[in-house]
């Protein structure tokens, strides 16, 4: 048998290696989503169509599929709110990969990104391996009612004012991609039949592509700090206090302060790394999360 030690640090090793894929995709795909027309106010569907006949949002594509492929493997061995503030990570990386793109990273900016390590390696010390407790198959339907709801609310808000639009198209984005995150912690995978009947599957299939689309719509029209911020909130802070009240999620016996200590730690230093939520064209200045 694998020894626990070893699937607690095998499940963070795949979550790093997500927030790498992620982290760097997003400077792809951002490049990409400003070389388009937004389409005008709302949100617009087509808006993934046009930046899908861009090969740097392609190949961020890959790399995404790359990082979703980790994160599913992470999320089957770890506490959800380690791997989300892993997750969150992500910006770090983004901020370190924009430097190819001649963007200066401030002292503040270098602080949060040692910060965003420290707290991770709190909670490495701190996680312990384990799967979800059973929650029955009214939560992986609930999990797809949450993906309606929030596909209304997104649809809502992106004709709101601008004011209100992008911080709350950031915040259902976050929300959804903790969907995503939930949908697969809970996915039943024993075969190609369970998954085909588990609604979790549809929850985190449709969750994924609400998330980019707001998300994408959020960037495009509005503060790439505010929307950046909201959305790390929403993706981590909920889907792991469910993890902690629902599916079991807890540390190692005697660690629960560190925990807590580098999740708020690891959290805080990604928002502080917020304007990297986006990389602008390279023909003009860049302006990141």
């Amino acid at each position: 048998m694998f020894p626990r030690v070893a699937w607690v640090w095998w499940g963070l090793l795949c979550a790093v290696a997500a927030a790498v894929a992620y982290g760097v995709a997003s400077v792809f795909q951002a490049v990409a989503a400003r070389a388009v027309d937004d389409g005008g106010s709302g949100v617009d569907p087509r808006l993934l169509v046009r930046v899908l006949r861009q090969w740097r949002y392609v190949l961020g594509l890959g790399l995404d599929v790359v990082g979703f492929v980790a994160q599913l493997v992470a999320l089957r061995v770890l506490p959800l709110f380690v791997v989300q503030a892993a997750l969150a990570a992500s910006l770090a990386v983004t901020a370190v990969a924009a430097l190819t793109l001649g963007v200066r990273l401030s002292g503040r900016e270098w602080g949060a990104i040692a910060l965003v390590c420290a707290g991770l390696a709190l909670l490495g010390v701190s996680a312990r391996s384990e799967g979800s407790e059973p929650v029955g198959t009214a939560f992986h339907v609930a999990l797809l009612v949450a993906v309606a709801l929030l596909a209304v609310a997104g649809w809502t808000v992106g004709r709101a004012p601008e004011h209100v639009r992008t911080p709350a198209l950031g915040l259902v984005s976050g929300l959804c991609f903790g969907v995503v995150a939930l949908a697969g912690r809970v996915l039943d995978a024993t075969g190609v039949i369970a998954v085909l009947t588990d609604p979790a599957a549809y929850a985190l299939a449709a969750a994924g592509v609400l998330a980019m689309l707001f998300y994408a719509s959020a960037l495009q029209r509005g503060s790439v700090t505010t929307a950046t911020a909201l959305m790390v909130v929403g993706e981590t802070v909920v889907p792991s206090l469910i993890g902690v009240v629902l599916l079991g999620d807890s540390t190692r016996a005697g660690f629960a302060p560190a925990a807590v200590a580098g999740f708020v730690v690891a959290v805080a230093a990604a928002l502080a790394l917020a304007r990297f939520g986006e990389v602008d064209s390279p023909q003009r200045t860049p302006v990141r999360r």
